[in-house]
């Protein structure tokens, strides 16, 4: 397996629950804030229930998804 190109893996706190999205609200769009880089702050969507305070696991974390309108 060719390991130039993976990314590592990323571990980002969920700072605010911004909304729900997609077609049946199944998913939903959280400000996240990365562990290494406090700083750095992105918003991402996630299937399944969260809330604020969760860590979670960004297998990718350089493309930040479109706010809501």
């Amino acid at each position: 397996m060719d390991t130039s190109c993976v990314q590592p893996i990323k571990l980002a706190r969920v700072t605010k629950v911004l909304g729900r999205t997609s077609f049946q609200g199944q998913c939903r769009q959280v400000r996240v804030e990365l562990m290494d880089d406090t700083s750095h702050s992105i918003i991402h969507h996630v299937k399944g229930p969260v809330r604020e305070g969760d860590v979670l696991t960004l297998l990718e974390s350089e493309p930040e998804a479109r706010r809501l309108c």
